[in-house]
């Protein structure tokens, strides 16, 4: 296949990737501040009844949920990439320049940071951040940070399976500019797959990470680690529509809208990852 082939058959990833992704913001930019007041007489109507997605068994709309499950995590989970794809460009970057105490330095701290177990530094932080203040930035971050390591690691591999230092000096030699050398060749060309997977994965794991949370503080009674009590995570969502699969309540329709937007997510991550992929 040429490469104008392979660049256009990339297209299709990067369409539903911009979409899935502008859907998650476009919720959150619409997500109400408060929950609305119950109303028991519209308790659990479907999505025909009560459009768009029905409604939970305080007869509020489930386009809240979404809505305020998005604005919960959407600007987290794309800060949370964005750390862990400038730390892959930089760990990439430095082994290609051949600085081997600079490199020497990042694998040393990469390997300890690496070895952290992240569930109980991010419950750490959790617990540090003071109760008026919950937030998914602060556990974003360091899940990121965390993660960060790993995606550092392979973007120095791919640096040195280049030819490292050699690599950039065959450039210079050529003519070419720092800039065009490290920004085109070396990240645009050669690390983007693994900076823009490294960050799609990330993303999707601070969802899933806030998912969790949220839902083990709803299991126990208690209060979010993650967002204010007056707003709604997508683990709602779920908590509550799981109960059509064990109790046969009406509730179907929250199961399948939470499934729907993890899936949309999800789906969303691996599509920008397959944008990206090497020619």
């Amino acid at each position: 296949m040429s490469g104008a082939g392979r660049r256009f058959s990339r297209w299709p990833s990067g369409l539903l990737a911009a979409a899935g992704f502008g859907a998650l913001l476009v919720f959150a930019a619409f997500a109400p501040e408060f929950l609305p007041d119950p109303d028991p007489s519209r308790a659990w109507q479907g999505p025909g009844e009560m459009p768009p997605f029905g409604a939970d068994d305080r007869g509020r709309s489930l386009w809240v949920y979404a809505t305020q499950g998005a604005s919960i995590l959407a600007w987290p989970a794309l800060l949370a990439g964005f750390v862990v794809a400038l730390l892959a460009v930089f760990g990439g970057v430095v082994r290609a320049t051949g600085a081997a105490r600079l490199d020497g330095w990042v694998q040393g701290m990469g390997e300890v940071v690496g070895a952290l177990p992240r569930m109980v530094v991010v419950l750490v932080v959790a617990l540090i951040v003071p109760a008026d203040s919950r937030s998914l930035y602060p556990l974003a971050v360091t899940w990121a940070l965390l993660a960060a390591p790993g995606a550092m690691d392979e973007a120095a591999a791919v640096a040195e399976r280049l030819g490292g230092s050699r690599f950039v000096e065959a450039l210079r030699a050529h003519g070419y500019s720092a800039a065009r050398i490290f920004l085109l060749h070396i990240v645009g060309y050669n690390l983007r797959p693994v900076v823009v997977r490294q960050a799609a994965e990330v993303s999707m794991q601070v969802v899933f990470l806030e998912l969790a949370l949220s839902y083990l503080a709803l299991a126990g009674d208690r209060p979010s680690l993650t967002h204010a009590d007056s707003v709604m995570s997508w683990a709602g969502l779920l908590s509550q529509g799981y109960t059509w699969l064990v109790i046969d309540m009406e509730s179907g329709h929250a199961l399948a809208l939470g499934l729907g937007l993890i899936a949309l997510v999800t789906g969303a991550s691996l599509a920008v990852s397959h944008a990206a992929r090497a020619r």
